[in-house]
């Protein structure tokens, strides 16, 4: 179990410290807005903030942040506990390593972001045409509960026009992929998306079992 524990606890501080290190150098180092290609235009870091959904989203103004906020912290909580219950679990089958770690890139996904909603408000300021300071002596740009969650990570794969001929949309922009986001978010949809394809047997036995009892 030890081995275990110390793995998972390995992955979920290598995203956590990978997450924040980029925001917090994207914050100091980038204006609000601003581009910076990697790949040709195929790959951009690109700064904008949310109010704390993946890829980009908003949801409710201060009080839908708020609550938000306060719902993602209950649900990393109950994450935890439940990784926290299968590193238990020895007999009869111990808790195969898979899922525990699709499990862990989902938990450190969320606390990257959840951090981000908790403190930034509090840590950095957000002055307009420049890069912002990290624990500026004026104070931070928001309270605790409302900060804004820092994302850079923009693939515009595809970046064109529809055909005049399609309906509704032709003429307009075509962007591919066009949201943009962060490590922490790259950690959910990895976690997720690995579960669902190589670990779903995993929760339909569990899911059985309980039934069963």
């Amino acid at each position: 179990m030890k081995k275990k524990a110390f793995i998972i606890l390995g992955i979920i501080v290598g995203v956590l410290l990978f997450d924040q290190l980029s925001k917090i150098w994207v914050k100091t180092h980038m204006v609000l807005g601003e581009s910076i290609p990697v790949f040709g235009n195929w790959f951009l870091i690109s700064f904008i903030e949310n109010e704390g959904m993946a890829f980009g989203m908003s949801f409710g103004g201060e009080f839908g942040k708020m609550l938000l906020s306060i719902v993602r912290v209950v649900l990393v909580t109950l994450i935890a506990i439940y990784l926290y219950r299968l590193l238990k679990v020895q007999t009869p089958t111990p808790t195969p390593m898979g899922v525990m770690v699709g499990i862990a890139l989902i938990m450190a996904g969320a606390v990257g972001n959840i951090i981000d909603s908790l403190f930034y408000g509090l840590i950095f300021n957000n002055p307009l045409g420049e890069p912002a300071t990290m624990f500026p002596p004026e104070g931070g740009y928001a309270g605790f509960l409302h900060g804004h969650v820092v994302d850079m990570l923009y693939f515009p794969i595809i970046d064109t026009t529809w055909p005049s001929w399609v309906p509704f949309v032709g003429n307009k922009s075509l962007v591919f992929f066009r949201p943009v986001f962060n490590i922490a978010d790259s950690a959910i949809s990895v976690g997720v998306i690995y579960l669902l394809l190589f670990q779903r047997k995993f929760f339909i036995h569990h899911q059985k079992k309980e039934d069963k009892a």
